[in-house]
């Protein structure tokens, strides 16, 4: 069973650069999405692109911002899309599904930058992420198979992005927002590509659009797949496509065994 997040930056521009494309060659069984960038009805043609597959959209409800989607080949028995915080919940960046015994939880997580990259938006990522850590405690704590996966925008240690030094000041990588992210792995939440594949460096799943940043891979790994020890010991392989193009981010999943 293959599960792959994407951070698309907009689908109806992803469908345009190639979306299709990859579901058909790399066939996921489930696809979260972050940044969908628009309503429903907006969207009718490209959702016409990924049938057969079940398709929930969640959006932000300011248009042409944020948004989730969650692609599958069977539909979830049971979907939430709330936190239950309205200020959370306008911004369309919360999707939990169950299939079968397993829970896939879909997440967008904030950045930190306001408008003027000033950090005044902090506060607000991490009362979400507060937020949605107390929302999954109980499936956690009830020893249930989950998988929280997306853009985490949060970059946890140095050997997450290629110049730590540099951005020790910057959103993503302060050192309230990895406390933040490290309280899930004192909680026994599990970073699967970091179980699976150890401490090895380069490998990141966001760069600047700046010219040549990508080509020279000074990237950030931000994009993640977490994991409750019940669900981990399903877990085959975990993966970073970053030869895949079509967003500044790239898509990162789990194979799990039957």
């Amino acid at each position: 069973m293959r599960i792959s997040s994407w951070n698309i930056n907009g689908l109806r521009a992803a469908v345009r650069k190639g979306f299709t494309t990859w579901l058909d060659a790399t066939r996921p069984d489930i696809v979260s999405v972050q940044e969908i960038r628009a309503h429903p009805h907006q969207l009718e043609a490209e959702v016409s692109k990924l049938k057969p597959r079940h398709v929930e959209l969640t959006p932000a409800r300011r248009l042409g911002y944020s948004g989730l989607g969650l692609f599958a080949h069977r539909r979830p028995s049971e979907v939430y899309t709330s936190l239950g915080v309205r200020r959370f919940d306008v911004e369309g960046r919360f999707q939990l599904a169950r299939f079968g015994r397993l829970w896939v939880c879909n997440v967008y997580v904030p950045s930190g930058n306001g408008v003027d990259r000033d950090l005044s938006r902090t506060p607000y990522k991490l009362a979400f992420l507060r937020t949605l850590k107390a929302r999954l405690e109980s499936l956690r704590a009830a020893k249930e198979r989950v998988l929280v996966m997306g853009d985490f925008n949060i970059a946890h240690e140095e050997i997450d992005l290629a110049r730590p030094r540099e951005n020790r000041d910057n959103s993503g990588f302060l050192p309230k927002e990895r406390a933040a992210l490290r309280s899930w792995f004192d909680a026994g939440w599990v970073d699967t590509f970091r179980e699976v594949h150890g401490p090895v460096p380069g490998h990141y799943s966001w760069w600047s659009t700046r010219s040549g940043v990508r080509e020279r891979n000074i990237g950030w790994r931000i994009d993640l797949v977490l994991a409750t020890p019940q669900a981990m010991r399903l877990v085959r392989d975990a993966y970073i496509e970053r030869h895949i193009y079509g967003s500044d981010h790239c898509p990162v999943g789990v194979r799990l065994r039957a």
